[in-house]
């Protein structure tokens, strides 16, 4: 009986959040526009704005000192997934299911970070000559479950030419993949110089664009929700991105993932 009610509430907790999130970000975005619209109507100048702002530091915000350094924050260790699960059980029998709930969200996190290492683990080295920079390896979850999580890491000579890839399971991603996919009709029709296409990566659906000031970035759909995005810096041409991608192991990754 407890482990079917704490699976029901995996359930729950991995999908009640999304009409929660949804309304945050519709009241953040009408904040944002309230704020440009307000800026907007006062006709403020930018060096009325520089003003306003020299004014602020001067100030320094209504009397307030100014922080001016401090130790930050430690990174945490991730939770313990059968401690946590143990931690859901003794909070579900003592009918205290706020903190089942959280305990089922923090055994989540757990599960999605040790995923996360171990894709970071089976990435390839070197790619393309670059080699790999694991001081900045990103393992990222949010507490709501699977649907937001994500894996980067950034491949570099030292100099100036760099790949960063970021494989998620976010919402975030497919959405900017159909935006691409839908772009890419129009570009091909009527453009002679294509900055976006369609590809493909080992047998994925893929897009790859090109912008002078970002360089080269190739996506490839997962799945439903997963993705994997190659932001490529100074490399040669495309063909030299299309290599660098097909070093990788999508099918493995996948897997992983638990993508079809």
């Amino acid at each position: 009986m407890k482990k079917s009610v704490l699976l029901w509430l995996l359930f729950v907790c991995s999908f009640a959040v999304q009409p929660v999130r949804a309304q945050f970000l519709k009241k953040l975005k009408e904040k944002a526009n309230q704020a440009v619209n307000k800026t907007l109507g006062t006709g403020e100048t930018n060096s009325n704005a520089n003003s306003s702002s020299a004014s602020q530091d001067n100030n320094t915000y209504g009397g307030k000192p100014t922080n001016k350094g401090g130790g930050g924050l430690k990174n945490t260790t991730p939770p313990d997934v059968q401690q946590q699960i143990a931690d859901a059980e003794t909070a579900h029998t003592a009918a205290k299911y706020s903190d089942a709930r959280y305990s089922i969200q923090q055994a989540l996190v757990g599960v999605e970070i040790q995923l996360g290492r171990e894709i970071l683990k089976s990435l390839p080295n070197p790619v393309v000559a670059l080699e790999k920079d694991t001081t900045q390896d990103k393992v990222s979850s949010t507490q709501w479950g699977w649907n937001n999580l994500t894996i980067q890491r950034v491949y570099s000579d030292k100099k100036d030419k760099q790949l960063t890839v970021t494989i998620g399971n976010n919402a975030l991603y497919a959405g900017m993949a159909n935006l691409y996919f839908n772009n890419a009709y129009g570009v091909q029709a009527d453009a002679s110089n294509q900055n976006i296409k369609q590809t493909k990566v080992k047998g994925n659906k893929a897009i790859i664009q090109y912008e002078d000031s970002k360089g080269y970035t190739l996506m490839v759909s997962m799945g439903q929700s997963a993705m994997i995005v190659w932001e490529c810096i100074n490399f040669a041409d495309e063909n030299e991105v299309m290599a660098a991608a097909n070093s990788f192991d999508i099918d493995g990754i996948k897997k992983s993932l638990g993508e079809q």
